[in-house]
């Protein structure tokens, strides 16, 4: 983690909030690093379109297929020291989700006005307002 703070590189991920038809939203768990939920996500590659980058993360964490994803904004989050510009990405899915059991290990949809406790501070309430930006 040393070398982050000193050569802070330039780091961009996405943010993936999508809703089913009973407008729950899709939160993850990983294996690794925090035990909190949190949306589906990760890194963007070179280059990357955002919204291809959202669809891959989502499927490959979830399973899920996202439907008529849009970018809602830029988040500017902090990673070991530097800045992490995330795409918040935003959709709905007709899928059910599925942990792979190794990088996930909880993929399920929850009520807005019932969001898991256990999750980083203040993402509850982000979520939900990104989540009202989905028609």
């Amino acid at each position: 983690m040393q070398v982050w703070r000193v050569w802070r590189p330039d780091v961009h991920g996405v943010r993936v909030i999508v809703l089913d038809g009973q407008d729950r939203v899709l939160l993850i768990r990983h294996s690794y690093g925090s035990d909190k939920w949190m949306p589906p996500g990760g890194g963007m590659r070179r280059g990357e379109d955002p919204l291809l980058a959202g669809a891959r993360e989502l499927l490959e964490e979830t399973g899920c297929r996202i439907v008529q994803p849009r970018v809602l904004q830029i988040s500017d989050e902090k990673l070991h020291g530097t800045s992490n510009a995330v795409r918040i990405v935003l959709g709905r899915t007709g899928d059910e989700p599925r942990a792979d059991g190794r990088e996930i290990i909880e993929a399920r949809f929850f009520e807005l006005d019932a969001l898991p406790a256990h999750m980083s501070e203040g993402m509850a309430q982000r979520v939900q307002a990104w989540a009202a930006q989905i028609t």
